[in-house]
Protein backbone atom coordinates (compact mmCIF):
# COMPACT_ATOMS: atom_id res chain seq x y z
CA UNK A 1 0.00 0.00 0.00
CA UNK A 2 1.24 3.23 -0.93
CA UNK A 3 0.69 6.63 1.09
CA UNK A 4 -0.42 9.47 -0.90
CA UNK A 5 2.18 12.54 -1.26
CA UNK A 6 0.57 15.50 0.10
CA UNK A 7 1.79 18.65 -1.73
CA UNK A 8 3.80 21.33 0.47
CA UNK A 9 2.80 24.03 1.82
CA UNK A 10 4.64 27.65 1.22
CA UNK A 11 5.06 29.59 4.39
CA UNK A 12 1.95 31.95 2.97
CA UNK A 13 -0.45 29.28 2.90
CA UNK A 14 0.34 27.80 6.33
CA UNK A 15 0.00 31.32 8.27
CA UNK A 16 -3.42 31.43 6.16
CA UNK A 17 -4.50 27.95 7.31
CA UNK A 18 -3.27 28.32 10.88
CA UNK A 19 -4.52 31.57 11.45
CA UNK A 20 -7.92 30.77 10.47
CA UNK A 21 -7.94 27.19 12.20
CA UNK A 22 -9.84 25.90 15.43
CA UNK A 23 -6.59 24.23 16.43
CA UNK A 24 -2.94 25.31 16.20
CA UNK A 25 -0.71 23.28 13.99
CA UNK A 26 3.37 23.61 13.69
CA UNK A 27 5.08 23.99 10.59
CA UNK A 28 8.70 22.23 9.24
CA UNK A 29 9.82 22.48 5.82
CA UNK A 30 6.58 22.82 3.62
CA UNK A 31 4.79 20.04 6.28
CA UNK A 32 1.90 21.10 8.73
CA UNK A 33 1.41 19.13 11.89
CA UNK A 34 -1.25 19.63 14.20
CA UNK A 35 -0.93 19.67 17.73
CA UNK A 36 -2.10 17.24 20.58
CA UNK A 37 -4.01 18.40 23.43
CA UNK A 38 -2.52 17.67 26.98
CA UNK A 39 -2.67 16.02 29.87
CA UNK A 40 -4.36 17.38 33.60
CA UNK A 41 -0.49 17.76 34.51
CA UNK A 42 0.34 19.67 31.65
CA UNK A 43 -2.44 22.24 31.94
CA UNK A 44 -0.99 22.50 35.25
CA UNK A 45 2.28 23.05 34.68
CA UNK A 46 2.20 25.64 31.92
CA UNK A 47 0.21 27.79 34.16
CA UNK A 48 2.50 27.43 36.97
CA UNK A 49 5.94 27.91 34.94
CA UNK A 50 4.66 31.46 33.52
CA UNK A 51 3.03 32.78 36.89
CA UNK A 52 6.59 32.61 38.72
CA UNK A 53 8.26 34.15 35.62
CA UNK A 54 5.68 36.85 35.40
CA UNK A 55 5.91 37.79 38.89
CA UNK A 56 10.37 37.35 39.31
CA UNK A 57 10.26 39.60 35.54
CA UNK A 58 7.73 42.18 36.90
CA UNK A 59 9.99 44.98 37.62
CA UNK A 60 12.07 44.10 34.33
CA UNK A 61 11.60 44.83 30.56
CA UNK A 62 10.84 40.73 29.93
CA UNK A 63 7.29 39.51 28.87
CA UNK A 64 5.97 36.56 29.11
CA UNK A 65 3.81 34.12 26.42
CA UNK A 66 1.45 31.15 27.46
CA UNK A 67 1.35 28.50 24.38
CA UNK A 68 -1.00 31.26 21.78
CA UNK A 69 1.52 32.55 20.54
CA UNK A 70 3.31 31.14 17.27
CA UNK A 71 7.74 31.34 17.16
CA UNK A 72 9.18 31.59 13.58
CA UNK A 73 12.46 29.40 14.46
CA UNK A 74 13.73 29.41 10.85
CA UNK A 75 12.53 30.54 7.53
CA UNK A 76 10.78 28.10 6.84
CA UNK A 77 9.84 26.43 10.99
CA UNK A 78 6.47 27.45 13.09
CA UNK A 79 6.25 26.28 16.22
CA UNK A 80 3.97 26.51 19.13
CA UNK A 81 6.32 26.39 22.54
CA UNK A 82 4.29 26.33 26.05
CA UNK A 83 6.06 29.13 27.05
CA UNK A 84 8.13 31.70 25.14
CA UNK A 85 10.08 34.93 27.43
CA UNK A 86 11.69 38.13 25.37
CA UNK A 87 13.52 40.19 27.57
CA UNK A 88 13.64 43.70 25.61
CA UNK A 89 11.20 44.51 22.46
CA UNK A 90 9.38 41.36 21.48
CA UNK A 91 9.79 42.01 17.36
CA UNK A 92 7.21 40.00 15.46
CA UNK A 93 7.19 38.36 11.79
CA UNK A 94 4.28 40.81 10.54
CA UNK A 95 1.86 43.15 11.44
CA UNK A 96 -0.69 40.53 12.51
CA UNK A 97 2.13 40.04 15.54
CA UNK A 98 1.04 36.66 15.98
CA UNK A 99 4.33 35.05 15.55
CA UNK A 100 7.58 35.95 17.57
CA UNK A 101 11.09 36.28 16.11
CA UNK A 102 13.28 36.67 19.32
CA UNK A 103 12.78 35.02 22.10
CA UNK A 104 14.98 34.64 25.23
CA UNK A 105 13.67 31.52 26.81
CA UNK A 106 11.83 28.86 25.56
CA UNK A 107 10.04 26.10 27.38
CA UNK A 108 8.88 22.63 26.63
CA UNK A 109 6.61 20.45 29.39
CA UNK A 110 7.54 16.59 27.93
CA UNK A 111 4.85 14.43 27.35
CA UNK A 112 5.48 10.71 26.46
CA UNK A 113 4.20 11.47 22.36
CA UNK A 114 5.83 14.70 22.28
CA UNK A 115 9.16 13.93 24.36
CA UNK A 116 11.25 12.46 21.72
CA UNK A 117 9.91 15.70 19.07
CA UNK A 118 11.23 18.13 22.00
CA UNK A 119 14.47 17.02 22.54
CA UNK A 120 14.94 16.44 18.79
CA UNK A 121 14.26 17.93 16.12
CA UNK A 122 12.33 20.85 18.01
CA UNK A 123 15.61 21.49 19.94
CA UNK A 124 17.77 20.98 16.65
CA UNK A 125 15.15 23.74 15.46
CA UNK A 126 15.45 26.06 18.36
CA UNK A 127 19.62 26.16 18.65
CA UNK A 128 18.92 27.90 15.29
CA UNK A 129 17.28 31.25 16.98
CA UNK A 130 19.93 33.88 17.46
CA UNK A 131 18.09 35.38 20.35
CA UNK A 132 17.46 32.11 22.00
CA UNK A 133 19.87 31.97 25.46
CA UNK A 134 17.79 28.75 27.19
CA UNK A 135 15.51 25.89 26.23
CA UNK A 136 13.97 24.58 29.50
CA UNK A 137 12.39 21.23 28.79
CA UNK A 138 9.78 20.56 32.12
CA UNK A 139 8.47 16.64 32.98
CA UNK A 140 5.27 15.90 33.99
CA UNK A 141 6.09 13.03 35.59
CA UNK A 142 8.43 13.57 38.21
CA UNK A 143 9.86 16.99 39.38
CA UNK A 144 12.74 17.75 36.83
CA UNK A 145 13.69 20.83 34.85
CA UNK A 146 16.10 20.50 32.66
CA UNK A 147 17.69 23.99 31.13
CA UNK A 148 20.25 23.83 28.27
CA UNK A 149 22.22 27.49 28.01
CA UNK A 150 23.53 28.99 25.05
CA UNK A 151 27.53 28.99 26.19
CA UNK A 152 29.62 31.63 24.77
CA UNK A 153 31.70 29.44 22.47
CA UNK A 154 27.93 28.48 21.10
CA UNK A 155 27.94 25.36 22.19
CA UNK A 156 24.80 24.36 24.59
CA UNK A 157 24.89 23.28 28.23
CA UNK A 158 22.72 21.07 30.29
CA UNK A 159 21.75 22.00 33.99
CA UNK A 160 19.02 19.90 36.00
CA UNK A 161 17.28 21.12 38.73
CA UNK A 162 15.43 17.78 40.28
CA UNK A 163 13.20 17.98 43.07
CA UNK A 164 10.35 19.53 44.46
CA UNK A 165 12.79 21.19 47.26
CA UNK A 166 15.20 22.43 44.66
CA UNK A 167 15.14 25.42 42.99
CA UNK A 168 15.71 25.89 38.64
CA UNK A 169 17.75 28.85 37.91
CA UNK A 170 16.71 31.16 34.48
CA UNK A 171 20.22 32.77 33.92
CA UNK A 172 19.44 34.67 31.01
CA UNK A 173 16.58 35.82 33.11
CA UNK A 174 18.78 36.59 36.17
CA UNK A 175 15.80 34.19 38.57
CA UNK A 176 15.44 31.22 39.88
CA UNK A 177 12.05 29.57 40.36
CA UNK A 178 11.11 26.80 43.18
CA UNK A 179 10.02 23.36 41.52
CA UNK A 180 7.52 22.89 44.57
CA UNK A 181 5.72 26.31 42.48
CA UNK A 182 6.19 24.78 39.21
CA UNK A 183 4.65 21.77 40.21
CA UNK A 184 1.90 22.83 42.59
CA UNK A 185 -0.86 20.46 42.89
CA UNK A 186 0.37 18.28 40.06
CA UNK A 187 -0.20 14.43 40.95
CA UNK A 188 2.65 12.18 40.13
CA UNK A 189 1.95 8.89 38.66
CA UNK A 190 2.68 6.13 41.11
CA UNK A 191 5.90 4.29 41.00
CA UNK A 192 6.20 0.54 41.22
CA UNK A 193 8.01 -0.37 44.33
CA UNK A 194 10.97 -2.41 43.57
Amino acid sequence: MSALAHPRLSVEEYLKLDRSAEFKSEFYDGCMYAMSGGSPAHALIIPNVAAELRNALKQRSCTVYVTELRVRVTRNAYTYPDIAVVCGTPRFADDQKDTLINPTLLVEVLSPSTEAHDRGMKFAYYRKLESLQEYALVSQSEPRVEIFRRQSSGDWLLSESVGTDAFVRFESLDCRIALSEIYHQVEFPEQPTP
